[in-house]
């Protein structure tokens, strides 16, 4: 009998192949950012149920909201997670970002990642947009859906 094991740091790994993650520190709630960011800035922010994701920590279960953007006539999909829910966070590593934007399906070139943090730094109540590099997430697979 040949026993198959799931190699979760690889499926991690593919999953943040070819994507951009920014971090952002703002003071609003995130029905009010996904607002400014789908009128100012164009994008189609909703809620996305199917992706909703729950962590089981402290025998307890956190649930964190997943909103979802896809851009027309390209693969690129944008998805903003609210890193924390009843004091935990889906990204410990950065407690102090409250929403992360992850760019996937297709390459986003450094020009339109600087378009996008410049314009997310525009909105009231913003105070921080970074750029987190896959290796400084030390819990990539809380991210995965």
């Amino acid at each position: 009998m040949v026993k198959l094991l799931l190699d979760i740091e690889e499926l991690n790994n593919d999953f943040f192949e070819d994507t951009r993650l920014l971090g952002i520190t703002a003071s609003v709630k995130n029905y009010q950012f996904c607002w400014h960011l789908n009128n100012l800035l164009g994008f189609d922010f909703r809620l996305n149920a199917d992706f909703e994701l729950q962590l089981l920590r402290k025998n307890r279960k956190y649930y964190f909201n997943i909103y979802q953007s896809k851009e027309e006539n390209t693969c690129l999909i944008h998805y903003l997670y609210h890193n924390q829910f009843d004091g935990e966070y889906l990204l410990p590593e950065f407690k102090h970002m409250d929403f992360l934007w992850l760019m996937k399906g297709d390459w986003v070139d450094d020009e339109k990642c600087n378009w996008i943090k410049q314009s997310v730094k525009t909105i009231p109540g913003v105070q921080l947009v970074a750029e987190l590099t896959n290796e400084k997430i030390k819990n990539k697979g809380n991210m995965v859906f």
